[in-house]
């Protein structure tokens, strides 16, 4: 039995670990990932150190389609294929190799949230829960035949290393509930409501800008979707960066009629400083300029009056 595992972040990490640990005896893993973007948490190597640990093969690739993977499909057997954060095209001549099929993990309840970054965006839009769904491989991204799926609630405080764990718990289990019925060849799959799909774009650095004419609850789920160990969300005070890495929604703070969204109402030491946004205000209170070490808000925002993002 060979399972070939496309995997990257360090949830496919923990996924390698899990699959290791619970695939027959004399199964033979042959794990494939790439480098990480300079902007994410490292993975590439920590996933090759375990493929060798487990007794496995290791491959560096983004487009495992290529001519230089040619000959390495054609004279090797696969019994399964499984994909875990991996964010290239996989072409059918790769997948339809599979003998017993080629499934995907993805952190959503498909078939909404097609596409990237789907538990950063479910965050950034207030959801009050995601999952993780497994399901077949196909042309069309996410738009495979489900195998079986997890909720994974958010709530509405939550930051993203929280629910981005509990994503990761989610699909261990669905590993641990199907990887039998997956090498068997026996797993029951079910097609997706394509007309209730929705997707999501790709996000990059300069998405995560607040933009204080927002409202709070916009920017304080950007802040929570995008804190550690992600980049955070950032401004601009002083002509500097300034990441914002911690906040919370005050239902009970003054309202303002006269405002200026980013100026600084309120400085409480040791607690952060109170920020106008586009609706109501915004206690800001874990903060970073480049460079330096993350600190209290009221530490660098220290008097009523600053104004952050010009």
């Amino acid at each position: 039995m060979r399972v070939v595992l496309l995997a990257a972040t360090q949830r496919g990490c923990r996924f390698l670990d899990k699959l290791a640990q619970i695939v027959p005896p004399g199964t033979e893993l042959v794990v494939f990932s790439f480098p990480e973007t300079p902007w994410e948490p490292p993975f590439l190597e920590a996933i090759q150190a375990r493929a060798h640990a487990c007794g496995g093969t290791f491959h560096e690739a983004r487009q495992v389609g290529g001519p230089r993977w040619e000959h390495f499909w054609k004279q090797t057997t696969v019994d399964l294929l499984l994909a875990v954060s991996w964010r290239y095209l996989v072409p059918a001549h790769v997948y339809r190799q599979a003998r017993r099929g080629s499934f995907v993990f993805h952190d959503s309840l498909l078939p909404r949230y097609r596409g990237f970054a789907p538990t950063v965006w479910a965050m950034l839009n207030g959801e009050s829960e995601t999952g993780a769904t497994l399901f077949a491989m196909t042309d069309e991204v996410d738009a495979g035949d489900i195998v079986d799926q997890q909720t994974v609630p958010i709530g509405p405080d939550d930051r993203i290393a929280d629910t981005m764990e509990a994503v990761t718990l989610a699909y261990l289990d669905l590993l641990e509930r199907n990887l039998s019925a997956l090498l068997a060849g026996t797993a029951p799959r079910r097609p997706q409501t394509h007309a209730e799909a929705t997707y999501t774009c790709k996000r990059l650095p300069e998405d995560n800008r607040i933009d204080w004419h927002a409202p709070a609850t916009r920017i304080h789920n950007l802040v929570r979707a995008t804190t550690f160990p992600y980049p955070g969300a950032y401004t601009q005070f002083s002509g500097r960066r300034l990441r914002v890495w911690s906040t919370a929604r005050m239902p009970q703070a003054r309202p303002y009629i006269g405002a200026i969204p980013g100026r600084v109402v309120e400085v409480h030491p040791g607690l952060g400083v109170v920020v106008l946004t586009g609706d109501t205000p915004l206690l800001v209170q874990q903060v970073q300029l480049d460079g330096e070490s993350v600190t209290c808000a009221a530490e660098i925002l220290n008097r009523v009056g600053q104004t952050m993002g010009t």
